[in-house]
């Protein structure tokens, strides 16, 4: 997210692309998951670097990131290190982030816009959410009672078993049990 710059990014970045340092800064960019209510939360960028964020041709432009990567600011070296990571894979990039130091909190606030939160599926591959009705698509002998589940009875208002994405939680007879998404599908 992106906005105009307010006077103390301006003081700080002296008017300059904090990435690139060779264009005059236009932007404050806030560098996720923080927002822009805090300019330590802030990048000051020029237009250049911020259409080549988005786009993946853009490896030659950020070469110039073996400068700001040593820039005090956490912002600017989270930043950095997010575009570098993006191209690890090339000789260069590893180069510059293997140069320096960061710490591991830069690091974390780096990466965090490649973590992949994990999600529950069912059999389909459609993702569930609690509350969601689901349909089971195998009998299941319930363990701990003395019934067996059929083949397309319907589970409403499931709950998410957290920590385990195979696992849904779901009552059947009145008896709340726990359920393995591989034996569900979402019911429209």
């Amino acid at each position: 997210m992106s906005t105009t710059i307010a006077a103390g990014l301006k003081d700080r970045s002296n008017g300059t692309c904090e990435l690139c340092s060779n264009e005059h800064a236009t932007v404050a960019y806030a560098v996720s998951p923080k927002n822009n209510d805090a300019i330590e939360h802030e990048v000051a960028l020029c237009n250049t670097c911020l259409s080549a964020i988005d786009d993946p041709a853009a490896s030659l432009h950020w070469q110039c990131l073996a400068g700001s990567i040593w820039n005090t600011e956490p912002s600017v070296q989270a930043l950095s290190y997010r575009i570098l990571y993006k191209y690890k894979d090339q000789a260069w990039a590893r180069e510059i982030m293997e140069s320096v130091t960061l710490d591991e909190s830069v690091i974390n606030w780096a990466l965090s816009a490649f973590e992949v939160k994990e999600v529950h599926r069912d059999s389909n591959g459609s993702q569930l959410e609690a509350g969601d009705t689901v349909v089971l698509t195998q009998g299941l002998n319930v363990k701990g009672t003395n019934f067996t589940a059929p083949k397309g009875t319907i589970v409403r208002k499931i709950r998410l078993v957290p920590d385990n994405t195979e696992q849904i939680e779901g009552k059947i007879n009145d008896q709340t049990i726990v359920i393995l998404t591989k034996y569900v599908r979402k019911s429209s």
